[in-house]
């Protein structure tokens, strides 16, 4: 299983005012607030550690078909500047983050040598490019290929009734849009 997020930091900036009172609180953990508040940059920080928390949120939630809002209960540490585990019930999600001034991109899954495929563009752009890459990798013409939902929402594609990803998770935020893929 897999799960992504994207953060288009400008619209971040724009839109949420990570230092009110109370955000980080209900957000982040003691040991995550201390983090951020003792980080160069503690802005992208608050970013990276909810894209990591959502990434590993959409695993969660493909592994057990319901969803919750729970994000201090999803614990982050870092292991580098971009790689880094989500914790939550005795569950490790190991997360590959990648930013680049504009957005901040992490990829969440339960096994690190899992072979996957991402893509970032426009929003409007996710479809299209991602029944392209399925074409590529699979063989199956675009016109063929099939979207359908889980029960939870997670997206999966098909070729008539043949499953063509194993996981799969799609995000926007602002000027950015991704998928990643699990394939067999």
């Amino acid at each position: 299983m897999i799960g992504n997020d994207i953060i288009d930091l400008s619209l971040a900036e724009r839109e949420s005012n990570w230092q009110r009172k109370g955000f980080l609180e209900k957000q982040f953990s003691k040991k995550e607030q201390t983090i951020i508040l003792e980080s160069e940059k503690p802005f992208e920080m608050v970013w990276l550690f909810w894209s990591m928390k959502e990434s590993a949120y959409k695993v969660w939630v493909q592994q057990h078909e319901k969803r919750m809002f729970a994000p201090l209960q999803f614990e982050c540490k870092l292991s580098s500047e971009t790689e880094g585990q989500v914790l939550f019930q005795e569950q490790e999600f190991h997360t590959t983050s990648r930013i680049d001034g504009y957005y901040i991109f992490t990829l969440a899954n339960l096994d690190k040598k899992v072979k996957t495929v991402s893509w970032i563009g426009p929003p409007n752009g996710i479809e299209n490019s991602l029944k392209k890459r399925l074409e590529e990798e699979t063989g199956v013409l675009c016109t063929r290929i099939e979207k359908r939902k889980s029960e939870s929402g997670a997206p999966n594609y098909y070729c008539e009734d043949q499953p063509l990803t194993r996981s799969c998770s799609i995000s926007h935020h602002g000027n950015y849009g991704a998928f990643s893929l699990l394939l067999d």
